[in-house]
Order: structure tokens, then sequence, then C-alpha cells
């Protein structure tokens, strides 16, 4: 009697993986291993330009009062067109928001005026 080979089958799932390679033997399972390292990239890109967009804030905060509503508006406003003209930052910043999802880049940036300055900057990703 034959022994029974053991099924070749390998099943890739997601749309977050890199090159494979080459794959031999008996394999049999689910490949899983690049879409962790994926996510851990995504969240480090998230973390990067919620920590800039933080500094930004702060900055302006610090330059600008941010008593009023008009006051707090302007501030939004100079972070959105400091973000708007540098065109590196948006990239990161809108990636980010695509990526991480909107609720993540909130949480990590820590200041009041966020909440205005995502809205403005999820009109740029559904632009893109």
């Amino acid at each position: 009697m034959s022994e029974a080979k053991p099924s070749k089958k390998v099943e890739i799932s997601g749309n977050n993986f890199g090159a494979v390679g080459s794959l031999t033997g008996d394999n049999s399972g689910t490949f899983t291993g690049n879409q962790n390292i994926n996510q851990s990239q995504k969240k480090q890109t998230l973390t990067e330009a919620a920590a800039e967009i933080q500094q930004l804030l702060e900055q302006l905060s610090q330059a600008y009062p941010t008593t009023t509503t008009a006051e707090k508006m302007t501030v939004v406003m100079e972070a959105a067109d400091r973000i708007e003209n540098n065109p590196t930052l948006k990239s990161r910043v809108v990636g980010a928001l695509k990526s991480g999802g909107t609720e993540a880049f909130k949480e990590a940036i820590d200041h009041p005026l966020v909440n205005i300055l995502v809205a403005t900057i999820e009109g740029w990703k559904d632009a893109d």
C-alpha cells in the first residue's frame, strides 16, 4: 500500500503581500508573514505623520492665540496651508490617513484642534 502524499497547496490571502519567492517540498498551510510586516510599516507611517502634525499644531498654537473659535480656525487653516504646500508631508499624511484610518490618526495626535484639521485632510484624501 502506498502512503498518501500531503497536499502542496499554499493559501495566500489579503492584498498586502510582497514577493513570496519559491516554495518547495510538501508545503501546506496559510502564509501570513509579510502581512504582519506591512501592518507594522503602516503603523509606523501613521505614527510618524501624526507626530509631525502634532508638532506643527503645537508650534502654531504657541505662535497664534487659540481662545476664540475664529482664532482656532486660523491655526487650523495655517496648518492646512503648510501641509498642502509641502507635497511630501501632504502625501505622507494622506497616505497615513488612508492606510491607518481616521480614528487611529486622530488618536495618535494629542491636540484639541486635531478633529477640525483631520476633517480638512479627509477632503484631500477623497480628492486624490
